[in-house]
């Protein structure tokens, strides 16, 4: 039986998708959902620790955010040019795919030019390729070395906030759209379940003896991109780097055959060890790209339990947590949420799913 987008759809009302995130870290709201029970409980994030025991297993994405969009004006007519950096192509040319909006204004040959606050002009840019309708390859001109480089680019560069969060950049973004644990830079949007997790909490885990292995997934836009099918099997998702080491791999399988809990930490968490599974049903070392894409029927095997936000209708996102947990309960818990008052999205409340 094929599964549909449209059974994903739901009515969210507007004012419960999240706009600023909770005033601490480990304060926003918790919803534990029992698979086995059907049980729903509402809690607090930092509460998450009465659910977790010595030797059982939490699985974080480490990746970091760094500021991707920019703003350029287009050589000649100075129009204002928006540029999203997705993904860099080659360090040593300094060639980036992008998105450019207007998409319509610009073409391959164009250049255009970055100031800092000051209005003066101290990056320049060229069009090489067209990629989609919106996409292109740009090349930087820059002669200093590559850490000037970097460095000019993050502070070019704001916070690329979803586009369902309608404000622009403030001060509370620079540290709070990012996890306390982030570094690895490469993402252009946070793995927002683990924004929830502050370093005090982090630590009474550890304390208590749980493990908290790290992996590497950088998200990029593909995540959040429309679903424009309604047979999911004809989806395609964007490939992502990711990176699982070998240390990583092997808490992780040790939790696996002590029958402990194995939670992943959000969805590029979950996305990123199902693309490293060995024959024998075992997480293992790897490096590459995955554009795993995780919907009804797809046997999970690695992680039993999974911490993740409340999702948008119609997303990749509901569709992954609904394959975990089943689409009913899912159904249920977020009908429960909206009635409760859940905040929804990246800076929204959290679901433990066990």
């Amino acid at each position: 039986m094929k599964t549909k987008l449209s059974t994903f759809n739901f009515e969210l009302p507007e004012d419960r998708i999240a706009q600023y995130p909770s005033k601490e870290r480990d304060e926003s709201r918790l919803m534990v959902v029992d698979r086995a029970t059907g049980k729903i409980e509402h809690k607090i994030f930092k509460d998450i620790i009465e659910y977790f025991d010595e030797d059982d297993c939490m699985i974080f994405n480490n990746t970091k955010v760094f500021p991707a969009r920019l703003f350029g004006k287009k050589e000649k007519t100075g129009a204002q040019i928006e540029v999203f950096l997705l993904r860099e192509l080659n360090k040593e040319a300094r060639l980036w795919d992008v998105l450019v909006d207007p998409a319509r204004k610009i073409r391959v040959g164009n250049k255009l030019y970055f100031s800092d606050e000051e209005d003066n002009e101290i990056l320049v840019a060229e069009v090489v390729d067209n990629t989609t309708s919106r996409g292109r390859t740009i090349r930087f001109f820059f002669d200093g070395t590559d850490e000037e480089y970097k460095e000019v680019l993050r502070q070019l560069g704001n916070t690329p906030l979803p586009k369902y969060i309608n404000r622009e950049p403030e001060q509370i973004d620079y540290d709070r759209y990012q996890t306390v644990y982030a570094s690895e830079m490469g993402a252009v949007a946070a793995p927002t379940a683990g924004l929830h997790f502050s370093k005090s909490l982090l630590k009474r885990l550890e304390i208590k003896g749980v493990h908290l292995p790290k992996v590497t997934l950088h998200v990029g836009l593909g995540t959040f991109r429309d679903i424009e099918v309604e047979d999911l099997s004809k989806h395609k998702m964007e490939a992502e780097y990711f990176r699982i080491s070998e240390n990583t791999a092997s808490i992780v399988n040790k939790s696996l055959a002590g029958k402990k809990k194995v939670c992943s930490v959000g969805t590029t968490s979950m996305r990123t060890i199902e693309s490293a599974v060995s024959a024998t049903g075992q997480l293992k070392e790897a490096e590459g790209w995955t554009n795993t894409f995780i919907y009804h029927p797809f046997e999970f095997n690695i992680a039993n339990a999974m911490i993740t936000n409340f999702h948008l209708p119609k997303t990749s996102l509901i569709i992954m947590v609904s394959a975990f947990a089943g689409r009913d309960l899912i159904m249920d818990a977020y009908n429960e949420a909206i009635k409760e008052k859940y905040r929804f999205f990246s800076y929204g409340d959290a679901m433990l799913i066990l």
